[in-house]
């Protein structure tokens, strides 16, 4: 049980500059909450704050020999995984957002075919709910994020080709609305609001890994184009940290697992590179839980992994912080707020 070094003994002690907690919540600058496909990690105390309320899941691992679809929840107070309870249908390349303090995990594909199926985890209750309105098509390689109390499902691969479809879902009405389509055809992209504006990042348009990037205006329902990322990637990480966007990781077009890293600056539009994380890491989680930047899980491109990396801002530079219980892959990690 617990958060574990690389070889196998619990960790207890984290430098605790690397883990500012306030209210459990970045207080970085001006910025919408979002929530991403995309982690774990422990704590820099045996005994947290009392104020500490954010919940890190693991949600998902699927491949066609093991259909387990593990759900873990990383718990402060213990520094330690527990498992939770597992999704009503099983199935892999799950996207995970967060609305309400609820986790919802939307499409995803078994052996045979992609499925528009949703499903609504409530933590209070460690039960998954199977009544939530499903996408307007099937598909795998969506991603997700909230925006002004609404869940995105954008892009994805239809099981014929990746398409630029989005979706925006409403709780009250439990329906989906189309939304309008991105400039890109994008399936295992990335997402992230910041500011006013929702960005979608990298994934592949069926042909080819993108380096593009757009962004959606709300108000007026329109796409833009922004400045490419220096590489490639799907599948990558991403999360809004100290008001710009990280990302890290994923697979370039050579199908090739990255450990590099970027970040984009809203106020320069530029993207700067970020020092390399340890492990190469395609299908990463990258999460802000309790004011620290984490990379999860993925792949190094020959074994999946469980161990987690933290990011230090002050030294650009990124360190081991433990491991999960399980091995997720194609799992995404989600916090609650």
């Amino acid at each position: 049980m617990g958060v574990y070094n690389e070889q196998g003994a619990s960790i207890e002690e984290i430098e605790t500059h690397n883990m500012v907690l306030k209210d459990g919540k970045d207080t970085s600058g001006p910025q919408r909450r979002m929530s991403t496909p995309d982690s774990g990690c422990t704590h820099s105390s045996k005994v947290p704050p009392k104020d500490v309320t954010d919940m890190m899941f693991m949600v998902g691992g699927w491949t066609k020999d093991d259909h387990s679809c593990l759900v873990e929840q990383f718990c402060p107070e213990f520094n330690e995984w527990k498992s939770a309870a597992r999704m009503v249908k099983q199935r892999g390349d799950v996207a995970v957002g967060t609305l309400d303090n609820k986790l919802y995990t939307v499409g995803g594909e078994d052996n045979i075919r992609c499925s528009s199926n949703v499903e609504r985890y409530d933590p209070d209750t460690d039960s998954w709910s199977a009544d939530v309105a499903p996408l307007s098509s099937p598909r795998s390689g969506v991603c997700v994020v909230t925006m002004d109390g609404y869940l995105y499902a954008i892009g994805g691969h239809d099981g014929i080709a990746a398409i630029n479809t989005v979706e925006r879902y409403d709780q009250k009405m439990n329906a989906w609305s189309k939304q309008t389509p991105m400039l890109t055809r994008r399936s295992r992209a990335v997402a992230a609001v910041l500011g006013d504006h929702l960005y979608v990042i990298g994934g592949n348009d069926g042909v080819r890994t993108l380096n593009s990037v757009e962004k959606y205006n709300p108000e007026d329902g329109t796409w833009s184009v922004c400045a490419h990322m220096s590489t490639p990637r799907e599948n990558a990480g991403c999360a809004v940290y100290l008001g710009h966007i990280y990302v890290a990781g994923g697979r370039d077009d050579l199908g090739l697992s990255l450990c590099s890293a970027e970040r984009l600056d809203p106020d320069t539009t530029r993207w700067t590179p970020v020092k390399r994380m340890r492990s190469k890491r395609d299908n990463v989680s990258l999460v802000v839980f309790n004011a620290a930047l984490l990379a999860a899980g993925g792949t190094d491109g020959v074994s999946d992994l469980k161990t987690i990396e933290v990011y230090n801002s002050e030294s650009n530079s990124w360190r081991h912080f433990g491991s999960m219980k399980s091995k997720h892959p194609g799992g995404r990690v989600a916090v609650l707020y």
